[in-house]
């Protein structure tokens, strides 16, 4: 049974807060900031975990890859996500 938890808890750590985003269509980090059903607080903790290292491609440092997203995408475009959640929120 032990197994069985470990492998659970690290299914939940991989996953983070892409937790927050199933069951929608978030392709690109301005979607996040687009999305109606996420809290402001949350959008940010998304967008945060998606610009860091944990989600970076093998051997393009300057990709990250969500998962359950399509493709990568590049830390400007994170960043450009983050300054409009900014600019809305007045952060």
């Amino acid at each position: 049974m032990h197994e069985v938890l470990q492998r659970a808890v690290s299914r939940a750590v991989a996953m983070g807060p892409t937790i927050l985003l199933q069951g929608m269509q978030i392709e690109r980090p301005l979607d996040v900031v687009k999305a109606s059903a996420i809290s402001a607080e949350d959008k940010r903790t998304i967008l945060a975990s998606w610009i860091s290292d944990f989600y970076a491609v093998d051997s393009k440092p300057a990709l990250r890859h969500m998962p359950g997203t399509p493709q990568p995408v590049s830390i400007d475009e994170v960043q450009t996500a983050l300054k409009e959640l900014d600019r809305r929120y007045g952060y």
